[in-house]
């Protein structure tokens, strides 16, 4: 794939998202995201690894306040392109105008995921399939069980290395499905696309964009409707330090700095 077609789909994707997000949403103000991560891959001669991260989402861009995310898990390498992955987390959601009442709802969530690696010439295509199994608990003591499904396709296209390694910028794109066996079957829909950069061999940076929109399924109309006020725009900054086993060699295929979100 070259580099111009790259680009192009993600800007592509990125407008169609931010179109259709501004017929709906036109009061929408941008929002952030600021993510920071610490993983440790498997390797050739360890095939255990993990990650934890941290992160804060704000309704405004840097400011405004609303939500966070805590998660860790441990991750198996099957063989060098195919990865096993169990995790947890605690994300709370609060009003940003009146943080000192407490969140509006906290969630508690497990998960277990498969990723797949493919690798070009220079082209790095991921996908990730993911079972949420998600606790609530809200303002007013309801408690609720939910499950759902997610997917999603990411890709990465070094622009100065064949590889992404110390020293190189990389493009990322990716669209992700939320799915919920309860209905609405299609529930959300993320897009992002960002340029990022490897410090050296434990630091990386991205910075990008993401639009987020969640969707209804309307049964008089047969088709799939995006709710009103429900797609937002935000800027994405997420630092990663990666570590590695001590033991370990030289990697057998290069591992993606995927964001575990």
């Amino acid at each position: 794939m070259r580099i111009s077609t790259f680009a192009g789909l993600v800007l592509g994707l990125g407008a169609a998202d931010a179109a259709h997000a501004q017929v709906l949403n036109p009061v929408q103000p941008w929002g952030s995201w600021l993510v920071g991560t610490v993983q440790l891959p498997g390797s050739a001669t360890n095939r255990w690894g993990g990650f934890v991260e941290a992160q804060a989402r704000t309704n405004a861009v840097f400011r405004q306040y609303f939500y966070s995310e805590l998660k860790g898990g441990a991750t198996f390498d099957i063989d060098p392109n195919f990865t096993l992955g169990i995790a947890g987390g605690r994300y709370t959601t609060s009003d940003y105008q009146d943080l000192g009442a407490g969140p509006l709802n906290s969630e508690k969530r497990l998960w277990e995921q498969i990723i797949l690696t493919q690798y070009s010439h220079r082209l790095k295509i991921e996908h990730r399939y993911r079972i949420e199994q998600r606790w609530f608990t809200f303002r007013d003591d309801r408690t609720e069980f939910r499950q759902r499904f997610r997917y999603r396709f990411n890709a990465f296209l070094p622009l100065n290395n064949k590889k992404i390694e110390p020293g190189t910028v990389f493009l990322v794109a990716y669209d992700e499905i939320f799915l919920n066996p309860k209905g609405p079957v299609f529930e959300r829909n993320r897009v992002y696309g960002g340029v990022g950069y490897q410090f050296n061999k434990h630091l990386f940076l991205q910075v990008g964009y993401v639009n987020q929109a969640n969707y209804n399924y309307t049964s008089s109309q047969g088709q799939f409707i995006l709710q009103n006020t429900a797609a937002k725009n935000n800027v994405v900054v997420n630092l990663t330090y990666k570590l590695f086993h001590k033991n370990a060699k030289a990697q057998p295929v290069e591992k993606l700095p995927s964001q575990p979100d």
